[in-house]
């Protein structure tokens, strides 16, 4: 897959001036801003809002940051952008979004617009500030997203109008999902809802992460429900409570997703085929579905060990 190279000529020489002055330290800081919006950071904050803080809480913001990266992939999908360095060579790739694996192929680095970490920064961190009204949190809200994007083409990954894009739709998510679900009272119509804007991407996606997002989207609706019949477990304010589910709970998904690759091969899981999509699309609803729904029936066991919740919502 080739990809597309469209481009406004004052994006590359901002990224190119950027670069030209960043340095070392430059680079570390920008490396630093932009994990605020990786995987490992977003599970941390949902598991603790989630399984500690305010499980309402926790399902305004998982549906908010799962649809929005799902549609940030099916933009993504239709535009098939080319990431900057890959057509200037006085952009550096300062931090390439897939370790390990050449830099130049599409494949494995995604394509470029829109940005995918502006897009889940701003559903994940002003998702928290207007549900929680607090005004550092709020100031969080916006600070947060403004240096995530800004590290994104600082690195040389994106291009700036990928970054706004992403900023863009993330706003828009943030007010539309809520905006529905206050519309349309009865849970499973919304859902249901979501799930038909969001498949479409399944007749034309050709890249992974989509096929991971939407699985995962679907697996957190189906656990939310699962928790609601079944498991109804408590939040707690116990802080030695909230450090244990938090570590086992990120340890149990990806742990699940390295067990749900063991009986494919590695050429099988990194094709294209429907096969593997769909095999993807399964584990990420497995592994979504096991650590948000079954996982917490093991916090019984904490109530055993430290007693009745002091505080529960």
């Amino acid at each position: 897959m080739m990809g597309n190279t469209f481009f406004f000529d004052w994006e590359v020489a901002l990224i190119e001036w950027i670069q030209s002055w960043l340095g070392s330290f430059g680079t570390a800081v920008s490396a630093a801003f932009t994990m605020l919006g990786e995987q490992m950071i977003c599970v941390a904050i949902l598991g603790f809002i989630y399984w500690c803080r305010d499980k309402k809480f926790g399902k305004y913001v998982g549906l908010n940051v799962l649809a929005a990266i799902t549609l940030n992939t099916m933009i993504k999908n239709i535009f098939i952008r080319r990431r900057p360095y890959f057509d200037h060579k006085g952009i550096k790739c300062l931090k390439p979004v897939e370790e390990g694996a050449d830099i130049y192929d599409i494949s494995s680095q995604g394509f470029s617009f829109p940005s995918g970490h502006s897009t889940n920064s701003v559903t994940i961190y002003t998702s928290i500030g207007i549900y929680s009204k607090n005004k550092i949190l709020m100031t969080f809200g916006i600070i947060f997203p403004l240096l995530i994007g800004i590290s994104r083409f600082c690195l040389g990954v994106h291009y700036p109008t990928d970054v706004l894009c992403g900023w863009l739709l993330g706003i828009i998510v943030v007010l539309l999902i809520p905006m529905i679900q206050n519309i349309i009272k009865n849970r499973l119509i919304f859902y249901g809802i979501l799930i038909l804007i969001t498949f479409p991407g399944l007749f034309y996606c050709r890249s992974q992460d989509y096929y991971t997002s939407f699985g995962s989207l679907v697996g957190f609706i189906l656990a939310t429900e699962f928790d609601e019949k079944f498991v109804k477990f408590e939040n707690t304010d116990n802080a030695v409570r909230c450090v244990l589910r938090i570590t086992l709970g990120i340890g149990v998904y990806f742990g699940l997703n390295t067990l749900l690759k063991l009986p494919f091969s590695t050429d099988f899981l990194s094709s294209s085929s429907v096969h593997a999509y769909l095999v993807r699309t399964v584990r990420s609803c497995i592994s979504i579905f096991v650590t948000i729904g079954v996982y917490p029936f093991v916090f019984r066991l904490g109530d055993r060990i430290f007693g009745k919740n002091t505080e529960t919502k």
